[in-house]
């Protein structure tokens, strides 16, 4: 079992983590996968020292479907340009709109990036109500703010606001990690 020392260390690097995922080419995606395993395992913590387990619950479900949309995104996007691209993975010389695979393709993308939205959705409900419970039990409001900027953010990924509502997230939930106290406060 963790400390809320451990929580604030573990949590703090993850979000750190994540962050720095997002803007290293190639090798981010593992650095975004490392930090998002600390973050869980620092929630577990803080699970463990609220005695709610439903902390912990509720952000494994948040990273489960963020993991299943992001899947879901990458399938469909390779499904839909692999015709095009054809055996050769060569890049075609021209591009017709009319064209049956062209039309596949844009289509197979927009539903694939639809699916993902909605699952972005629905995984920023599950982080929403795994930070708003940590917000309650530690005192700290950051997590709450953090939560509903996430949320609202993904609500907005649709048109392209959402990326800077995340990002604007992503480093608050840094600084709610640090501000977690090194032991929990009794009651007086």
């Amino acid at each position: 079992m963790g400390t809320l020392r451990d929580a604030k260390t573990y949590g703090g690097v993850g979000a750190i983590l994540i962050l720095l995922g997002t803007f290293i080419p190639f090798v981010g995606i593992v650095v975004g996968i490392a930090g998002f395993i600390l973050v869980l395992l620092a929630v577990k913590y803080i699970s463990e020292a609220a005695g709610d387990r439903s902390i912990y619950d509720n952000m494994l479900f948040f990273v489960i479907v963020a993991i299943i949309g992001f899947v879901v995104a990458v399938l469909f996007v390779f499904t839909a340009l692999l015709p095009i691209l054809g055996p050769g993975f060569t890049a075609p010389t021209s591009f017709d709109i009319t064209d049956p695979l062209a039309i596949f393709a844009i289509v197979t993308i927009l539903i694939g990036l639809a699916i993902a939205w909605i699952l972005s959705i629905v995984a920023a409900v599950f982080l929403r109500k795994s930070f708003n419970a940590i917000s309650a039990h530690l005192g700290i409001k950051l997590f709450g703010t953090t939560a509903l900027l996430y949320f609202i953010g993904a609500i907005l990924l649709i048109v392209g606001v959402g990326f800077i509502l995340i990002f604007v997230a992503e480093i608050l939930m840094i600084v709610a990690f640090f501000s977690i106290p090194e032991q929990a406060t009794q009651p007086a």
